[in-house]
């Protein structure tokens, strides 16, 4: 069940004040620990948990940021900023594993000029046991309600949450083996799970911009869609069609539709319409819907469209041809062709239609539109 916008940014601001109030907890705990035991893993383990709670208000101000209303200057609204917090908080991510590999650099250089581990009492592994156990808390938290209300920031969050965890555990196991063997293990383990925290915050960064270009629409819901255009009574055939995000739950789309060419224009809104209102109640897209006109069975247009059919045959990387129309009295056929992105000269490809063509009907002109792969693969 899709939930309101304000009941998701009310979600996601309660989750990241939970977080940010774990975390400065955890802030207090370990460098409690850290102190005492001159342990330079714990404490940056504290600082790092200070860098998870700014990654939290982080998240606040984006969400915030990204329900303001459209004005004059975005037409749109803001609903992106909330990727571009995506972005800082795999900022941050990345500046955290880089810290935790040169202080555990750092830490493997000390030991081995002093020879001197850390000193850890009972207590302190005690108390490291339950700072892991709220970070996984934190973590398991900002999945469950990321899942809930489709945020990538605070699944980013969780991400970031679940290495820290794990790098407390890395910390918690280097004290254990001080502790009880006087083995130095802390710095090893630290740049491994810095390397793993690296890795992570690089798919974030990656992922987060891939969403401010812009990405394909969810081919699932693309199939959803067309079929519930087309199950519209009038509609003929459904093409390009085109859905932008500019945000969570913020779409507007275009389609042309195809549909019998002596319809009153009357006729045409009303499909328009019943259109426009589907998409807008049912998938929350405001969609601008173009008209092709269609269905002319005379055998003249019937034999130049199989004439047609048969030579883009012969070019493999053309999905589909759409929008056929031809006027007899100007002698000009227009269509629409879509290529796949396998091709790499599709004005080319034109061309050589456009010649063959030519050399059956010298007396047409012919004009093919290019249309890009938007949705249909």
């Amino acid at each position: 069940m899709e939930i309101s916008e304000q009941k998701r940014e009310k979600t996601i601001v309660r989750t990241s004040i939970l977080g940010i109030i774990g975390n400065v907890l955890l802030v207090a705990i370990k460098a409690f620990v850290g102190i005492l035991a001159n342990s330079i893993s714990v404490i940056m383990d504290a600082v790092n948990n200070l860098t998870d709670a700014l990654s939290s208000v982080i998240t606040i101000v984006g969400t915030k940021l990204s329900n303001k209303k459209p004005d004059r200057k975005h037409p749109f609204g803001h609903g992106r900023v909330e990727y571009i917090a995506s972005v800082l908080v795999a900022l941050l991510i990345l500046v955290a594993g880089g810290i935790a590999i040169y202080e555990s650099i750092i830490s493997i250089v000390n030991y081995f000029q002093t020879k001197e581990t850390p000193k850890f009492e009972l207590y302190s592994l005690i108390i490291i046991g339950v700072a892991i156990a709220i970070k996984l808390g934190i973590a398991i938290l900002y999945k469950i309600q990321g899942k809930k209300v489709q945020s990538g920031t605070l699944l980013a969050s969780s991400t970031d949450a679940l290495f820290d965890a794990i790098l407390s555990t890395a910390t918690l196991v280097g004290a254990i083996f001080a502790y009880t063997l006087g083995w130095y293990v802390e710095g090893y383990l630290g740049i491994i799970i810095g390397i793993f925290i690296l890795k992570s915050g690089i798919e974030i960064l990656i992922q987060s911009f891939s969403l401010i270009i812009g990405e394909r629409h969810d081919k699932e819901e693309i199939i959803a869609i067309q079929k519930d255009i087309l199950a519209v009574p009038g509609v003929l055939g459904a093409y390009d069609l085109i859905i932008n995000n500019y945000g969570h739950n913020k779409n507007i789309g275009s389609v042309h539709i195809g549909v019998k060419g002596n319809l009153k224009a009357y006729e045409i809104q009303t499909i328009e319409r019943n259109i426009a209102a589907i998409m807008y109640q049912k998938y929350n897209i405001i969609m601008t819907v173009g008209i092709y006109a269609e269905v002319d069975d005379s055998p003249e247009v019937i034999e130049m469209r199989n004439t047609v059919g048969q030579i883009i045959k012969k070019c493999p990387n053309i999905i589909q041809i759409h929008g056929f129309y031809v006027d007899f009295a100007t002698k000009v056929c227009n269509f629409d062709l879509v290529f796949s992105f396998e091709e790499k000269e599709p004005e080319a490809r034109v061309n050589e239609i456009n010649k063959e063509l030519k050399e059956k009907y010298s007396n047409f002109i012919f004009i093919i539109q290019i249309d890009k792969d938007y949705s249909l693969s």
